[in-house]
Order: structure tokens, then sequence, then C-alpha cells
């Protein structure tokens, strides 16, 4: 073709687009109108072939409007979209697309509060009920993980019962609540689709979640969903611009809760160990266990969905930055600083059992690190979470110079399980 794409489709395919309603990936919608419009001798669109949301899909859930309400209605519209078997099926997660929400939001982390044209009156019940459900959501997630059935109705829950408050009339005061719990709910759902796997469904939650926060004024939640857009940075691969993104949470409100800040400089302490920097990943590592101690000392606020940011995690995250680094020795005395988490908390010790088997496998000891990917892997398993693959892919590459013994291929195997079971 004269874009320089390889394709090649059957009389199969052309039947699944025209009667099935299925739609080829982006951007063959586009070539097609454009083979069409040649044979044809006049312009063909996505909507005569009927598939315009082949190109809508593609930019629904990115956007971050300056304008208030139509950041609202972006929201509503990517909710009411995201469910959809298909939808997103023909995109993927683009670091670059997070380059206008962290610019528009360092520039101005808040706004003012718009006057809200609704009919409906937003009640504090309202607010009371949003708080409950996103604290059980919260709750569910770090006992399970994203990839179970539960997690995925957060969705529904912001498209069926957040947009409608969202539409509602309210008071500055509630209105600011109502975006605050709306923007922390939307970040779970984000987190849930990141566990899953689903990470263009995920990048485009953090967006809405970032705008939303700007929206309700929260200059702590929209430090620490900034600080967890870069974690997704991260782990896709974007080292350098998870650096940035975390800098820019941690330097753009230094009035922020110190256990927000302090999980900033975690996450950049864990990006410049993954780009090889000691140096750096351990004065980032010093600030967070600074800050933890600051917050602690503070006492708890009323920011739940920071609670977590505490010794016991900083001590978890340490123990993966030191296996990053190469450093098994730094990594178990880490370890030994904390408790492993219990069965209650079973990703977080899936989590954990991956990175001290990478750290034996990096010291040479096979015996000692096999049992522990396979304990690992079996909790991995368990909860179907997408994202305990890439602690087992990091693990497998360490064992390597064992790859002929009959105990790793056999492992290797039950991995390859594990991968294909999942959802793709």
């Amino acid at each position: 073709m004269a874009e320089g794409i390889a394709s090649e489709y059957t009389h199969t395919s052309v039947a699944n687009w025209t009667r099935r309603g299925m739609q080829p990936r982006w951007p063959v919608p586009q070539h097609i109108c454009t083979a069409l419009a040649e044979r044809l001798g006049r312009a063909v669109s996505l909507a005569d072939i009927g598939m315009e949301s082949a190109q809508s899909d593609r930019v629904t859930g990115l956007a971050f409007p300056r304008d208030q309400r139509r950041a609202l209605t972006e929201a509503a519209s990517y909710w009411s979209n995201v469910n959809r078997r298909n939808f997103l099926a023909a995109t993927s997660f683009a670091a670059s697309a997070f380059s206008e929400p962290v610019t528009r939001w360092l520039v101005s982390p808040t706004e003012p509060m718009r006057p809200s044209p609704g009919v409906t009156a937003l009640g504090r019940a309202h607010i009371e009920e949003l708080r409950t459900a996103a604290n059980s959501a919260r709750m569910w997630d770090s006992r399970f993980g994203g990839a179970l059935w539960k997690s995925h109705s957060i969705t529904e829950y912001l498209d069926e019962r957040v947009t409608p408050l969202l539409r509602a009339r309210y008071s500055e005061r509630d209105g600011r609540e109502l975006f605050s719990v709306t923007a922390e709910m939307a970040r779970l759902a984000g987190w849930t689709a990141f566990d899953a796997g689903q990470h263009q469904a995920a990048q485009r939650h953090y967006i809405q979640a970032l705008r939303l926060a700007k929206a309700a004024g929260d200059i702590h939640l929209g430090s620490y969903i900034l600080a967890t857009m870069a974690m997704q940075a991260l782990m896709r691969g974007f080292a350098s611009q998870a650096i940035d993104m975390a800098q820019g949470a941690y330097e753009r409100v230094p009035a922020a809760d110190p256990r927000v800040l302090g999980f900033a400089k975690l996450i950049e302490a864990r990006a410049h160990a993954r780009d090889g920097d000691v140096r750096a990943a351990c004065a980032c590592l010093a600030t967070a266990e600074q800050l933890e101690e600051r917050g602690r000392a503070e006492g708890v606020g009323e920011r739940p969905w920071i609670d977590f940011f505490t010794r016991q995690r900083i001590v978890t995250d340490a123990t993966e930055i030191f296996r990053d680094l190469e450093r098994p020795k730094s990594a178990f005395a880490w370890h030994a600083l904390g408790a492993m988490p219990g069965d209650a908390f079973a990703r977080s010790r899936g989590i954990r059992l991956s990175v001290l088997a990478t750290v034996h496998a990096q010291q040479g000891n096979l015996d000692a690190a096999l049992p522990l990917g396979q304990e690992s892997l079996q909790l991995f398993s368990r909860l179907q979470t997408a994202r305990g693959l890439d602690y087992i892919k990091i693990f497998t590459s360490a064992l390597h110079p064992w790859r002929r013994e009959r105990s790793v291929m056999t492992y290797m195997s039950q991995v390859k399980a594990l991968t294909s079971s999942l959802p793709s």
C-alpha cells in the first residue's frame, strides 16, 4: 500500500465488516476509504462505510479540555463507551498521549468552579454514597487485584451512577467534593484496568481522573494521580518520561500531603533504577523515607487513598529498586526490614515473591529462586492479573543461564499457560 503498511484480507474479512459489524484495526478503515474514493472518483468518509467509531475510539478519553463543562462531557463520553467489547480494540498505550494532560495540569493544577446548570440537586447523601463506593472498590482491589469481575463494575458505576450526578445542581463546596471523589474513582478504574493489562483503557481513565482533580482544586489527589501515571509509563518501558512526570508531581505542589510527595519520589526512585542510575535512585528513595516519616508524625488525614504509603510500602519498593539495579545484597537487606505481605493481600505477596526469586537468580541460586517463582506464579494464576506477568517476565529473564534445566523448562511451560489464559 502507499502508506507502506503490509496487510492481507479475504472475503471472510469483508463479510465480517459488512454483515457482522466488525471493524479492522486502525488505520485500515482510513485506507478502505482511500481505496473506495479512488475507485468511485469521490471522497468517502468513515461514516459512509459505517466505521466512524474507529476514529472516535482512538481519541475518546485522551482529551484534557481547558473548559470545565467540556471536561465533564469528555469524561462521561469515555465512561459510556469503555465497557463496549470492541472499544479500544485497535489502540495501544502511547506515552506521548500523556504530554498534553500533564502539561496543562502542571501549568495550573486548580481552577475556578463553574456554575452548574443542572435541575436535580446534589445532596450530601450522594457524596457519602460515592465515598463509600470508592472505599469499597479500593479495599477490593488491594486484596484481590484488578482483573477480577467486581473491579470492572467501577466503570459501570461511573457511567450509570456518577455521570448523572455530574449534571446535577450543586454548591461550590459540594461540586468540588463531587469532582474529587469522582477523580479518585476514575483513578481506581485506571488502576484496575492497568492491573488487568488493559493499558490503553487505564491511560484514558488516568487522564480523566487528573482533569477531574483539577476541577476539584485537589492538589493532593492531582499529584497522586500524576505519580500513578508515571508508574504506568515506567511499567510500559518509558523510564525517562516517568522520571519527568514523577518530578512534576513532586515539584509542582510542594504544599501537598507529605505522603503524596513521598509516593512521587518513590516512583521517581523506581524509574531511576530502571534507568540504571544508582545515585539518583538512592537519593529519591531517601527523600521518600523522610516524607513518609513526616507524614506519619503529622498523623493520618482525610485522604484514605494514600494510607497505603507506609514504611512497609517503601520496603517493598526498595527491594524492587535494588533488584533492578542488580544489587542482590541491598535487595535482601531491604526485604529483611519488613514482613512479607499476608495471604489476604495476594497480589502484593505475589509481587514480592517474584522480586525475591529474581534476586536469588541474580546471585546464581536457582534452588532458592525457583520455588519462590512457582509460588508467585500460582498466586498470579489465581488472580488472573496481567500485571503479574511483568514481574514473571523479569524473573524468567534471570533464569536464562538455566534455560536447559528440566525444572526451568517446566516452569516456563507453566508461564506460557498463564499467558495464554489471560484476556488479550
